[in-house]
């Protein structure tokens, strides 16, 4: 049966209780057994749940709540731990300092009030036969302020563990309010852009201006912007000159001239001049929108090394579990095993786990967009840092992709204008750059009564009077059988061109190398990366690019589908440099595609890593993001893995290091709050 996928889109939900990686697991998979839920991504980091659903079957009622866990469509007001956990201290502190009967009742206070939040988690859990970290937490706190009332209660003299129930409960709580306060910067890079939407907007209405709110401009109205305004919309200029500061999309502080018939982005910062702008996209059609909607999908995308921390989880708290009964079993049921077993208890850290792949992946992905580097997905930026080769497309890529004819050649008995005329002729239909180039001149053509562009050769035009005229390639006027003699000893990019079989001459095309280019190529060659060139142009011409440029090889005169066969060869991981469009087959062939546009019109949606602006240099950056990423990724999971490894050892008694319950709540919290802060590093990529 055949889905209709029209139907199909994603719907996001802010998730509440969510602690560790435990929780990811089992929320996604119990997502996706609700009717109408084609796939679902949980982002710890985020606190988000993207779901694919089938409109016609998705009933979002049935995600409020699911085993245990609350879904809503906006975020609900933050409630701070700060206060309970400042509450807990002051309570914990008083436990220390108060004669028993008076400190059972504080940590009473303790655990029964500011600990309510992970009982109530644990309870949730155990209705639907599961555990998570509160489960950890609510049994290590209620085991040691139980066993502590029923000694004083019996009369015996103790020691009581008052005072560990209620400082686990402090540290924990302390831990997550940092921790929270953390994980709420990582993503400050959405808000950003969405800050960015001006609310309201100032259009025209019978004859006069009136202000509206931004969400109800609609394709086709016309607004006025003022200078220092954000546009409310994307647009086309209508009236007024102006420069536009397009920082938030390209990265690029520069400003950028606009005038009648430019297209506008919203967002973006008007200068000086005021515009009248006929609004074109609105809601998530805009280019912020698409934007944002890229960042989010790939910052709630899952890298394949959480393939590993999935795995570990799904069985993580039901070992500690086990580990901790044995404990207690096996020491008798004594103080000291009800100690360790408690330890056990808090000390396990799966939170740390559940974060260490996320927030590197959110931080990292929102650092990128800051600099006009689009992810697709967390796999792309796995992918990035370990690339070994780049290949690069030539024009529009490394160079300007606006050529000029900077020379003609016409052969013996052909004048200079009737070689022009020619070529204008042959290209006038043309959307080719290079035909561009000859338009330039203003030669009239001839009238033409049939036209082929032959794609990576050249064209053929028969103009009404019945002559064939050629223009392309040296190859492609040798393959129509056009003597090409007459270009021996020529070089740099040509445009040959003959007539009814017969050559005509040669217009020598230029087309100058991006600014920063060159340093590009230097800097991934710092990476060892190695850099290729991969052109249909002339060998002539590309051989002098490389060598202006730095580059480590090239290929030169390819058609598309050699160009693919090529790229196929070349050490793996490899990466693509095209336009997103010319180069498509190459992009998708590659392991990291990447997709030089100039703002809006950039191929968002098919590249593996989108770069908003045309520079070179942002290449090396993500290749060089991709690699720390990765290696605060590993550094994250060795913490996570290794932090367990010792710990649980430790509270057990097998190594020799001291550990009580209160100083194991720290121990776990702390090791959170590293987590996140390591990952935060990202940000100043």
């Amino acid at each position: 049966m055949n889905l209709d996928r029209t139907r199909f889109h994603v719907q996001r939900f802010h998730v509440s209780g969510m602690h560790c990686a435990s929780c990811v697991q089992r929320l996604r998979d119990a997502l996706v057994k609700i009717e109408g839920v084609e796939t679902a991504e949980v982002n710890l980091a985020t606190e988000e749940a993207a779901l694919e659903v089938d409109a016609q079957r998705f009933d979002p009622a049935r995600v409020a709540e699911v085993d245990g866990f609350r879904l809503s469509a906006s975020a609900p007001e933050a409630r701070s731990e700060g206060p309970r956990a400042v509450l807990a201290l002051a309570l914990a502190l008083g436990v220390k300092l108060s004669p028993p009967w008076v400190a059972a009742v504080l940590a009473s206070v303790a655990v029964l009030y500011c600990g309510f939040p992970f009982t109530r988690g644990a309870l949730a859990r155990a209705r639907r036969f599961a555990a998570d970290m509160d489960t950890l937490v609510a049994l290590g706190t209620w085991s040691a302020l139980l066993w502590s009332w029923w000694l004083l209660a019996s009369g015996d003299p103790g020691p009581y563990w008052f005072d560990g129930a209620a400082m686990i409960t402090a540290f924990v709580l302390v831990g997550r309010w940092l921790e929270a306060r953390a994980r709420r910067r990582t993503g400050a890079a959405v808000r950003a852009l969405l800050d960015l939407q001006p609310e309201t907007a100032r259009v025209e209405r019978d004859g006069a201006v009136v202000e509206i709110p931004a969400e109800e401009l609609a394709i086709g109205d016309v607004c006025v912007v003022r200078p220092g305004e954000r546009l409310p919309a994307d647009g086309v200029v209508l009236e007024g000159e102006t420069t536009i500061d397009e920082s938030m999309l390209t990265g690029e502080s520069v400003p950028v001239d606009k005038a009648v018939g430019d297209a506008v982005t919203g967002a973006t910062v008007n200068g000086t001049g005021a515009l009248r702008v006929r609004v074109e996209a609105v809601g998530a059609q805009t280019a912020l929108a698409r934007i944002v909607e890229a960042v989010r999908r790939a910052q709630a995308s899952r890298a394949p090394v959480q393939a590993l921390v999935d795995r570990v989880s799904a069985v993580f708290v039901p070992i500690v579990l086990v580990v901790a009964t044995a404990t207690l079993v096996i020491g008798g049921f004594s103080d000291e095993a009800i100690l360790r077993a408690v330890t056990v208890l808090i000390i396990a850290c799966p939170c740390a786990m559940g974060l260490a792949t996320p927030t590197a992946i959110v931080v990292a992905v929102g650092a990128a967009a800051r600099r006009g580097m689009l992810f697709r997905d967390a796999g792309a930026l796995e992918r990035v840092g370990a690339l070994r080769t780049v290949a690069f497309d030539k024009t529009g890529t490394l160079t300007e992709g606006r050529p000029v004819v900077v020379d003609t050649r016409p052969v013996e008995g052909v004048t200079e204008d009737e070689l022009w005329r020619d070529a204008a002729t042959a290209e006038d239909l043309s959307e080719h750059p290079l035909a561009d180039a000859i338009r330039a001149r203003g030669v009239e053509p001839e009238p033409v009564v049939l036209f082929r562009a032959v794609a990576g050769r050249g064209v053929r035009a028969k103009t009404k009077s019945g002559a064939m005229i050629l223009v392309g390639s040296e190859r492609f006027l040798r393959e129509e059988g056009v003597d090409v003699s007459f270009l021996q000893g020529v070089d740099g990019t040509v445009l040959a061109v003959a007539r009814d079989g017969r050559p005509r001459g040669v217009l020598l095309v230029a087309d100058e190398a991006r600014p920063g280019a060159s340093d590009a190529l230097d800097r991934l060659r710092a990476l060892d990366v190695r850099s290729v060139m991969l052109t249909g142009d002339r060998a002539a011409t590309a051989e002098r690019v490389t060598r202006e440029l730095g580059l480590d090889d090239v290929e030169a005169e390819l058609l598309p589908e050699e160009k693919l066969a090529r790229l196929e060869a070349l050490p793996r991981p490899v990466g693509m440099v095209g336009d997103g469009i010319n180069d498509a087959p190459a992009l998708a062939a590659a392991d990291v595609g990447f997709a030089m546009g100039g703002g809006t019109d950039i191929a968002i949606e098919t590249a593996d890593v989108a770069l908003v602006r045309a520079e070179p240099g942002l290449v090396p950056v993500a290749v060089q993001l991709g690699r720390r990423t990765m290696r605060t990724i590993r550094w994250n999971l060795v913490w996570a893995f290794g932090y367990n490894v010792i710990a649980i050892p430790a509270a057990i008694g097998l190594v020799p290091i001291p550990v009580t319950p209160a100083a194991a709540a720290a121990a776990m919290a702390l090791s959170s709050v590293l987590v996140v802060g390591n990952s935060l590093r990202l940000a100043h990529e």
